[in-house]
């Protein structure tokens, strides 16, 4: 069961800003796609490149919008049910969470805010599918990364334009307790289990995000770190 948390506006100081993808046609919506609308809607609310969001539904659901894990997870972004019952209550989505353009606003909210919580784009790609909790604990050097995690994070920063040749840290160096580090994601049921190499972890949600704060270049310490002679 997953519980969100309620944290007033002054509670927490403005996220800081985050890297951009090199610049290129890839950050806008392509014409083509035929999620093209729903897409550029969801980068001009949340601030987040379309390639990101290209990357995340072809690897989530290959681009299926009725797609449905083994755990729940629904729709092109494959989002849990809980944290969709947030979403659309926050931002008015609807009450189909496979509609093409609910989902995708969904789940770009969501990256959103795990972006604005890490304030890395890899960590944040590791707590969309493992969840926040799972990823807290690993930054606090109390669990490893489960290896589908592992996996995805790989997998998907190819896609997003992020610098090859990249090698998961074999333990990170926690951060300077801040708001990010706070309490406000709640851990999931699945937090406790390694994630099944099949099932999509629950993307659960908490604290609002800032929609204003726009994408920058993809920070190079965070989850993961060059190679030797990148």
């Amino acid at each position: 069961m997953a519980f969100l948390f309620v944290v007033s506006a002054g509670a927490i100081s403005a996220p800081p800003a985050i890297s951009m993808p090199r610049a290129g046609t890839d950050t806008l919506p392509d014409p083509r796609d035929p999620f093209y609308d729903a897409i550029s809607e969801a980068t001009t609310r949340f601030g987040i490149p379309a390639a990101w969001i290209r990357a995340v539904i072809r690897v989530e659901s290959g681009g299926d919008p009725r797609a449905v894990s083994p755990v729940g997870a629904m729709g092109l972004m494959q989002v849990m049910p809980s944290t969709w019952a947030a979403l659309t209550a926050r931002h008015g989505l609807g009450r189909d969470p496979f509609d093409t353009r609910a989902n995708i606003l969904a789940g770009t909210a969501y990256l959103r805010e795990l972006i604005d919580r890490y304030a890395d784009l890899s960590t944040a790609l590791a707590a969309y599918n493992a969840g926040p909790g799972r990823v807290d604990a690993w930054r606090a050097r109390r669990r490893p990364l489960p290896t589908e995690t592992v996996a995805y994070v790989t997998r998907i920063t190819p896609l997003i334009g992020a610098p090859g040749g990249m090698w998961i840290a074999a333990m990170p160096i926690p951060a300077a307790p801040s708001w990010r580090a706070a309490g406000l994601f709640a851990q999931r049921n699945g937090d406790a289990n390694p994630v099944s190499t099949n099932a999509p972890a629950s993307h659960d949600i908490a604290t609002p995000a800032s929609p204003s704060v726009v994408a920058t270049p993809v920070r190079r310490d965070g989850l993961f770190v060059p190679l030797s002679g990148s």
